[in-house]
């Protein structure tokens, strides 16, 4: 899934990866993986002048695994008028519902890109 890295970009990714967990049984962890894919998204959007966002579902049996990929390879730091004032609860959110997280840097030595993903376990942290 693709989208331009706009103001819409977190509502239209989060809605893809939502109704794919519908269509595919994981409907006790649609609504964690609509929160966690908007905070990233919305990060992309708010932190990079990447001209896209990719957003990769990897659906299995009992979990799923949501990549959302840029081609900055650096990740930003938050200013701290930004983190006083309001946001920065994505990491404090991807902690208390995600069942694993990270970032994966992409191009060997001098990374070219970046995703940050998250795990999602039916009967994990989402589904409770």
């Amino acid at each position: 899934m693709v989208a331009g890295n706009r103001d819409s970009a977190p509502a239209v990714l989060r809605n893809l990866v939502v109704a794919l967990l519908h269509s595919t049984g994981h409907d006790a962890l649609a609504e964690t993986a609509r929160l966690l894919t908007s905070e990233i998204v919305t990060n992309v959007y708010l932190h990079t002048k990447v001209p896209a966002i990719h957003v990769e579902v990897i659906v299995a049996p009992q979990q799923v695994h949501v990549y959302v990929r840029d081609n900055e390879p650096r990740c930003q730091a938050m200013p701290p008028e930004v983190r006083d004032i309001e946001g920065g609860l994505g990491l404090y959110l991807m902690n208390k519902y995600a069942d694993a997280w990270g970032i994966t840097h992409y191009g060997g030595m001098t990374p070219t890109g970046k995703a940050v993903w998250f795990r999602l376990v039916e009967c994990g942290k989402a589904a409770s």
